[in-house]
């Protein structure tokens, strides 16, 4: 497969995606600057964590904009994979290809440290390689990871599973306790009708290889993959 990965000014997760992708997947990747208007072909796009554009008025309200974004929707539309990370979750929910919207962590502070997500979904291209009920372990790192929509919203993300990763305990128990930022039903990760979309917090990238000192992320770009 063939990656591309938008960078973003204030991007900072983008050499790590790249990292996994290209020298520990052995993929065909290369990097997008946000204002290219091309992405013919790729197979999958990254849109990875970051501050993009400084964080300023709302996360990812500004990278919106960008060129590229025209593309990353109309590549979507298409049935072209596509991922965003974190920050790249937060622009792919300002930009329309993800319902909802983002509001600051709960405690009000910036949160980094390894959480357990549980598989809700495994029927999507980003997690296939999983069964439900799977437990993983994976960092985090955001300020406003807090995910919010509407009780319609809501409903519409559980009868169409779109809901992918929750945030539980090691067991997997989806409890309060569990959830470091307080998004509502615990939600870590969610795509599209179309499942060809997937937005998520946990950061899969930094823990792709057993000198991390855990790998469960690998099995995102593994599904990928396959």
């Amino acid at each position: 497969m063939k990656f591309g990965i938008v960078v973003f000014p204030g991007s900072n997760c983008d050499h790590d995606c790249y990292h996994v992708l290209k020298h520990v997947l052995k993929q065909e990747t290369e990097f997008i600057w946000h204002k290219n208007t091309s992405v013919k072909g790729f197979d999958c796009l990254v849109l990875p964590g970051g501050f993009s554009y400084g964080d300023y008025l709302r996360c990812g309200s500004i990278a919106k904009f960008s060129p590229i974004m025209k593309e990353v929707k109309g590549f979507a539309e298409s049935g072209g994979l596509v991922i965003g990370i974190c920050n790249g979750f937060q622009i792919l929910v300002e930009s329309g290809l993800l319902p909802g919207a983002f509001l600051h962590n709960r405690n009000l502070r910036f949160i980094c440290k390894n959480v357990h997500i549980r598989v809700k979904s495994p029927t999507s291209p980003f997690t296939q390689e999983m069964r439900e009920g799977n437990v993983l372990k994976i960092p985090i790192a955001n300020a406003e990871g807090n995910y919010f929509a509407d009780e319609q919203t809501l409903r519409e993300l559980e009868q169409n599973g779109q809901v992918v990763f929750q945030y539980s305990t090691e067991t997997g128990d989806v409890t309060d306790a569990a959830n470091p930022n307080g998004s509502i039903l615990n939600i870590a990760g969610i795509t599209n009708q179309k499942k060809n979309v997937l937005g998520m917090m946990p950061h899969p990238e930094r823990c792709s290889e057993p000198i991390l000192g855990k790998s469960d992320g690998r099995l995102i770009f593994e599904s990928i993959l396959r």
